[in-house]
């Protein structure tokens, strides 16, 4: 019989996530009613060869849930649960970039896309940003406008502004422009 990923929800302080599990590891920690929810359902099951049903929380699932707990309470542990990343190189390329932006700081596209060694990809790692399914896990939240303002966070823009202000991540200056 074929392996199912595993799904439960999880109402958090922000917003309503979705917890998948897949051969002993957490394969999705993503928004319930972000815009791409089909497309990323579908890619995971895709990749893993594996249909995505609900279920009873399992291990993995109720330690991600204890842990999201106390990250929403401001403890500032790392997650220590075995987690996969599905996607292509390239986003994978991406999203362990995201792993290495500390809490409370920042990062814009632009620079990320610099990082990675790929300063003309910002469009390619915005969208490989979008596609994140490990939300709080894989820091997408950490990555901002080159001019300082929060964009495009598949929970919304609050649960972005959020998470930030819970991680202690200063707010973005405003600035008047004299030009």
């Amino acid at each position: 019989m074929m392996e199912s990923i595993q799904c439960v929800s999880y109402k958090s302080a922000v917003g309503e996530l979705i917890i998948a599990t897949h051969g002993g590891e957490v394969c999705m920690i993503d928004w319930k009613y972000r815009k791409m929810r089909k497309a990323i359902d579908q890619r995971i099951s895709t990749a893993l060869g594996a249909p995505l049903l609900e279920s009873a929380p399992n291990q993995l699932q109720q330690q991600t849930i204890a842990w999201l707990h106390t990250y929403f309470a401001g403890n500032q542990s790392r997650f220590e649960i075995p987690f996969k990343m599905v996607g292509s190189a390239f986003q994978k390329e991406v999203w362990n970039a995201l792993l290495e932006i500390e809490r409370g700081c920042t990062i814009s596209y632009i620079e990320l896309a610099r990082k990675l060694g790929k300063p003309d990809a910002v469009r390619a790692v915005a969208a490989a940003n979008g596609a994140n399914a490990l939300s709080v896990v894989v820091p997408c939240h950490r990555v901002i406008g080159s001019d300082g303002q929060l964009v495009g966070y598949a929970g919304g823009l609050t649960a972005k502004t959020t998470l930030l202000e819970l991680e202690g991540a200063r707010k973005p200056s405003l600035q008047i422009s004299l030009f």
